[in-house]
């Protein structure tokens, strides 16, 4: 697990409603309680007694020295183990190992949470108190754990120790009374996967996800890590406000669950970093405080706007707007001659990637979304003047990405202009962010990015061996923008010859080596966990994280593009609706936010696709539905394929061929 937002420490209960009742409920991971029960035993060594009573009621027994249970919760959880001491003598003892992936279940180790270790055996377990007292046993809330699915109990010594009532208490997500009152919700059956449901538990995955990586920053696992013999630390699971991965994460947070208040307090977090004489911001919180990254620099400022698209919070923007014109004039001050941002070394730090210094188009499609969205917070704020600076130089930076960095024999964008490399992050991210002139461009660079397609997901030229889903779900979308909602669908899991061969996130939750619950940080071509391995993580491939906020770009992509909700003026007093089908037969959701519920449903029946919608009253915005046949909009037709309505209900039809 990974927290890449935080929350408060004291901070009200939500007051929004929760998304209707229906059969997609059964999808949501979100326990209903705090305290989270086992769901099975995984398994067992020497002499246990009873151990199927740690998932129901009763008593186990261990036995002799090395004995252990290994009991599975089902799915990623996180927080303060709790157990039960029924008997024990003087001699007793008692340890706890954690891990997220079944592969590294150990009764001597944990995987490794705070340092990578190419042994794989960085982190230790936790020995309870010894003497062990009887009664309940309950971990501080420094010694929590970040996630984890299997908690392996063991015996340290032959004395016999009885247990029962394990449990962990959630910890993530405190301001929530109930973690399962998901605000949105979204339901499609898709006959043409091995499993149809596959789409929706995807949905779900993600929106849990975000759950889990949400804590109170007085609620965190102690820092810095104590050594190997005390207790796993979780740096994989408390790491620091990242503002990359709020490039993603937010948007699921907003479909999900519209709960935009972590990743303000992340961004207030990334504010406080600036340097007070270049204007550069950190791209992580404390404690880790790592600098020099043009890219997350942008993050930042691209989720400001995000921030105050989803909630209308001026007042926030004005309380960072100082620092953020600041930051802004950082980066505008390293375009050159060429009219393109020219990285340094020193702020080349990004994702992971290798060669993101120089005119490096990922940073240069980020900063050409930064003045955008800049501009239009400036106007907000009444200073028309800068606001027309950024749009200018927004303009101005768009042509140069597309002169100096487009080749159009390949049809994508290069690295920079003296690489062959055509990256996956610039060319996803400049249809994303409408870096292209032309919808000819989005067909050209949707399709340029299949070729780095394997059977589990795109292996990214950046880096090699790696398939990274914070780039794969800024590919999904530009798939899906590119009017390409098939191919981006055949991105999310695509099955060949066998039902085993499936893409990028179908893996994740299907293969034995992820917690199958929440979604990884990244894996290899292969498979394997070695995310990374080369490249900052040591070999180490129990130091991947299973829940990784920057994952879950499906999320949002399915209700945005799916669904077609499209929020263009804060909490959606402006809307459109436009649905890709995507080769699909039915799909329905929604989403809110302060102004209330945005909700489709949409159906094709013999070549005709009908199309419900839900919007608030007082809002308005625009419908867009594909086919050649004739429009109808409650009853009455419409010329085109478009029409503009106000909010409330409204039922629509159109022939699609």
């Amino acid at each position: 697990m990974l927290f890449t937002v935080v929350a408060i420490a004291a901070v009200a209960s939500r007051v929004f409603a929760v998304a209707p009742k229906g059969p997609w409920d059964q999808f949501n991971l979100a326990p209903k309680s705090r305290d989270s029960r086992p769901t099975s035993i995984h398994s067992t060594q020497g002499d246990i007694q009873n151990a199927e009573a740690l998932v129901g009621h009763g008593v186990a027994t261990l036995t002799g020295s090395g004995s252990f249970v290994v009991v599975d919760f089902g799915k990623e959880v996180g927080g303060r183990v709790f157990l039960n001491v029924n008997d024990s003598t003087t001699d007793s003892r008692l340890s706890l190992s954690f891990t997220e992936s079944a592969e590294f279940i150990s009764p001597v180790s944990s995987d490794d949470s705070c340092r990578a270790v190419a042994s794989m055996d960085g982190d230790g377990i936790q020995s309870l108190p010894a003497p062990l007292p009887q009664g309940q046993f309950m971990q501080t809330i420094g010694e929590q754990r970040g996630g984890f699915r299997y908690l392996t109990i063991v015996s340290r010594s032959d004395a016999p120790v009885s247990i029962s009532g394990v449990g962990v208490q959630i910890t993530f997500m405190p301001h929530w009374d109930d973690l399962s009152a998901y605000t949105g919700y979204f339901l499609t059956h898709d006959p043409g996967f091995h499993d149809p449901d596959f789409l929706t538990k995807l949905w779900y995955a993600g929106a849990y996800t975000v759950q889990t990586n949400t804590i109170d920053v007085h609620q965190a696992r102690q820092q810095p890590c104590p050594g190997p013999e005390a207790f796993p630390d979780t740096d994989k699971a408390l790491k620091p406000a990242s503002p990359g991965d709020l490039g993603i994460s937010s948007h699921t947070a907003l479909v999900a669950l519209n709960d935009i208040l972590p990743s303000k307090n992340a961004l207030l977090v990334m504010f406080s970093t600036q340097d007070p004489v270049t204007g550069a911001l950190q791209y992580s919180g404390p404690p880790i405080n790592a600098k020099g990254s043009d890219t997350y620099i942008s993050w930042s400022l691209i989720g400001t706007h995000n921030v105050w698209l989803y909630t209308k919070d001026l007042d926030f923007v004005r309380t960072v707007w100082t620092n953020y014109t600041k930051a802004v004039a950082f980066l505008e001050g390293q375009v050159d001659e060429t009219g393109l941002m020219n990285v340094p070394e020193s702020f080349s730090n990004d994702w992971g990637r290798e060669g993101g210094r120089g005119h490096n188009s990922a940073a240069n499609v980020l900063l050409y979304r930064t003045l955008v969205v800049s501009s239009e917070l400036a106007s907000q704020l009444g200073d028309n003047e800068l606001s027309a600076a950024y749009g200018t130089n927004a303009t101005a930076l768009k042509a140069a990405i597309n002169s100096v960095l487009w080749d159009d024999g390949a049809g994508m964008y290069r690295d920079n202009e003296l690489s062959s490399l055509h990256p996956q992050d610039g060319n996803s991210m400049a249809i994303l962010f409408n870096a292209t002139q032309t919808e000819e461009q989005n067909k050209a660079v949707s399709t340029g990015l299949t070729q780095f397609w394997t059977d589990i997901g795109p292996l990214s030229p950046e880096l090699n061996d790696t398939i990274i889903p914070f780039i794969g779900g800024f590919e999904v979308q530009a798939h899906f923008i590119a009017g390409e909602g098939e191919r981006a669908i055949d991105l999310l899991h695509r099955a060949r010859c066998e039902l085993t061969s499936i893409q990028q996130w179908g893996y994740m939750l299907y293969t034995n080596l992820s917690v199958q619950s929440t979604l990884l940080e990244g894996f290899t071509a292969n498979g394997s966990l070695g995310y990374r391995s080369a490249a900052g993580a040591n070999f180490d491939h129990s130091f991947t994280s299973h829940s990784h906020g920057w994952a879950t770009g499906p999320t949002p992509a399915l209700t945005f593009h799916i669904l077609g909700i499209g929020i263009t003026s804060p909490l959606g007093q402006t809307w459109t609706i436009t649905p890709v089908l995507s080769g699909l037969e039915s799909a329905e959701g929604g989403l809110e936010t302060e102004l209330g519920w945005f909700g489709v449903k949409w159906e094709v029946n013999e070549n005709l696709l009908m199309v419900q919608i839900t919007t608030p009253e007082g809002t308005f915005g625009t419908v867009n539905l594909p086919g050649s046949g004739q429009m109808i909009a409650d009853g009455e037709p419409v010329f085109g394929g478009s029409v503009d309505l106000l909010g409330g209900d409204h039922v629509l039809t159109r022939a699609l061929t």
